[in-house]
């Protein structure tokens, strides 16, 4: 089983109001689909599980703590063998499917698994059946000629939403996704224990009062960009996501082919441009 846990990747890297071409070291994120085969009557079944979402490398014991974690299984003994499903391999060439097959005279009740695991997940990806459910459901397109958002304002970016944050404020444990126009005014700001959810608070807000223009806004979260952050923002037509935090491999191939500006990694004065560099200017809105 092939590990590859990270890749360099080009980007434009912003200091001050200038901009240079540089390499950055993104976390792979690639999905991994669990199949279990077990023994149900006098013969081996063989049934998806689950896709989760994961930086591969540690895989199996990724897969056999889930199954301890989420009580399908008690004792190493119920785990016969965790082996490469070679249908699916990744863009790095990674494994991305697994077979798990348990010992004869563990009963499973699969549908009750599924469920719970489609209940439970927290994001847009994670405890779908297959690899082919984390397929985007249609194919919007992303304007390119907007928002054009000026180059020094993304790295006051932290502190226009720190100050917005009322329940981050009190507890310190929550995440924010917040729609800005592009002069850098917070238009609405949700808030939530996971990123996930504050960003899906934040997209049914907007759209449901029909405050959306995608030309002369764009969203930024908390946390780190993941695959499912993207995935959400695209359903919705966004053209450029701001975070804090880093993206991974697959937010950025999503990214790219959607023509959405990605940036990351800000700090005082700083920050990477992922993707889109275009709709950042040197000259717009000071």
């Amino acid at each position: 089983m092939k590990d590859v846990g990270s890749v360099d990747y080009e980007i434009h890297r912003v200091e001050g109001l200038t901009r240079e071409i540089s390499a950055d070291c993104i976390a792979i994120e690639e999905p991994l689909e669990i199949i279990v085969r077990y023994y149900k009557g006098n013969d081996w079944v063989i049934e998806p599980l689950m896709v989760t979402m994961r930086t591969p490398g540690d895989d199996s014991n990724l897969v056999s703590g889930l199954l301890f974690s989420e009580g399908v299984i008690q004792d190493k003994s119920a785990i016969d063998s965790i082996r490469v499903n070679a249908k699916n391999k990744g863009k790095y060439d990674v494994d991305n499917s697994l077979i798990v097959t348990l010992s004869k005279g563990n009963k499973l009740d699969l549908k009750n698994l599924q469920r719970h695991f489609m209940v439970n997940s927290s994001c847009g990806v994670c405890g779908k059946g297959t690899l082919n459910a984390i397929e985007i459901a249609y194919e919007p397109e992303i304007n390119k000629e907007g928002p054009i958002v000026s180059i020094g304002l993304i790295s006051k970016l932290p502190n226009i939403l720190s100050d917005k944050q009322k329940q981050f404020a009190s507890t310190g444990g929550v995440h924010a996704s917040a729609l800005l126009s592009d002069k850098g005014e917070v238009l609405h700001i949700a808030e939530d224990v996971g990123r996930h959810n504050a960003l899906d608070k934040l997209i049914g807000h907007v759209r449901t009062n029909e405050m959306l223009k995608p030309l002369e806004q764009f969203v930024m979260c908390s946390g780190r960009l993941g695959f499912d952050i993207i995935q959400k923002a695209v359903m919705s037509g966004i053209g450029m996501i701001v975070g804090i935090g880093a993206p991974t491999s697959l937010a950025l191939d999503l990214a790219e082919k959607f023509d959405i500006t990605l940036i990351g990694f800000i700090k005082k004065n700083k920050y990477n441009i992922y993707t889109g560099n275009w709709r950042i200017s040197e000259n717009f809105g000071e």
